[in-house]
């Protein structure tokens, strides 16, 4: 009996022995944090396991993390501005939950820490230039990550696949990834291969307007998104020899007289009121993109068509068919929109569902 205790006594502590070094193996297999290295080339220590997710100064990232992530999950917080955009576009229609999440964290473009603290997140997604919110966001100690909107210099195929790529080291990649990466790089190379040989004199001047109120009409110079859009689809950037962020008066746009005008949608301007002089004391009667009615508003699907969002490949060709419209006459618009949304975000859309993404509200711009 004895030499039988001794025996079960033996076997009892071998198997506590293996029960407690298993444990130790799952511990050392399933890590609580990871490191990622960001856009800034910081690393960055993040949860393993990310539950509660904001993304501030980074307005087009909530569409991408959509498209991403099959809707807006663990997300609790978004900027002001990217929730107008939401609100008013498709993103709202396939993702309702979006229209609750917060953005009281922001106010007049600052973020305001306490409410931030208040939404508990364990992940902050920023854009990456701005440095003043990276110092904010270090200083609470929850782990940020940014991403960048230069990082492929601009072009915005490749900027919207590296913002992908990036969500996906930090959640995990999925074959939908490079699904969705390689389907706009397939599309790029199409635009590109019809525009390549383009003379010079058939390339129509192309103006981007970012803001256009009765206080002060915006454009961006030949560093932004906007100088992709119209290179890569066969136009001129009037715009090409500024930089960055800049005022405009009508002085400057009689001198460039471009042929196409397009309308972001971070502007509350139509085509009509620079059509009938609806803004302000401006005078547009003269310009050959009024004459000749070819003054675009960008559609706006999940997002607005200007920087990088997860409708980007549509958008690319959307530009191409309003500055090339013969070279891309075979490519029709309503049946791309469709069968892109259906592949990637699940959907079905209807007639009247493209009717409105191309006719997005005045309220979208957030103005």
């Amino acid at each position: 009996m004895k030499k039988l205790s001794k025996f079960l006594c033996a076997v009892l502590a071998a198997a506590f022995l293996l029960a407690s070094c298993s444990k130790k193996d799952s511990s050392k297999s399933a890590p609580s944090s990871k490191v990622i290295t960001d856009h800034n080339g910081t690393q960055v220590t993040i949860p393993a396991k990310v539950e509660r997710v904001v993304i501030s100064s980074l307005l087009p990232l909530p569409s991408v993390y959509c498209l991403y992530m099959g809707g807006p999950k663990k997300l609790v917080g978004i900027h002001p501005s990217s929730k107008a955009a939401a609100v008013n576009s498709y993103l709202a229609t396939c993702y309702p939950e979006i229209k609750e999440i917060d953005s009281s964290f922001v106010k007049g473009n600052a973020v305001n820490i306490e409410q931030l603290l208040a939404l508990k997140p364990d992940l902050i997604l920023f854009n990456a230039g701005n440095s003043a919110e990276k110092e904010i966001f270090e200083s609470t100690g929850i782990p940020a990550v940014g991403f960048s909107t230069n990082i492929a210099g601009y072009n915005t195929i490749e900027t919207y696949g590296k913002w992908i790529t990036l969500l996906g080291e930090i959640f995990g990649k999925t074959e939908k990834c490079d699904e969705i990466i390689e389907y706009g790089r397939k599309i790029n190379e199409m635009v590109k291969s019809r525009t390549a040989s383009i003379p010079d004199e058939k390339k129509p001047v192309c103006l981007f307007l970012y803001a256009c109120e009765e206080s002060s009409i915006k454009t961006y110079g030949g560093n932004m998104f906007n100088q992709y859009w119209i290179e890569t689809c066969g136009g001129k950037n009037a715009s090409y020899e500024l930089k960055g962020s800049a005022t405009l008066n009508m002085e400057q746009i009689y001198k460039w007289n471009p042929d196409k005008i397009f309308l972001t949608n971070f502007t509350p301007a139509l085509p009509e009121d620079l059509y009938t002089n609806a803004i302000g004391k401006y005078d547009w009667s003269n310009i050959s993109a009024i004459k000749n009615r070819q003054v675009y508003k960008n559609p706006l699907g999940m997002y607005r068509w200007a920087p990088p969002s997860s409708d980007t490949p549509l958008a690319l060709q959307w530009f191409a068919k309003q500055i090339q419209p013969e070279l891309f006459s075979d490519i029709d618009m309503d049946k791309e929109i469709k069968s892109y949304f259906k592949k990637f975000y699940g959907v079905e859309l209807t007639d009247e569902n493209i009717k409105d993404i191309y006719n997005p509200a005045r309220a979208a711009s957030g103005k």
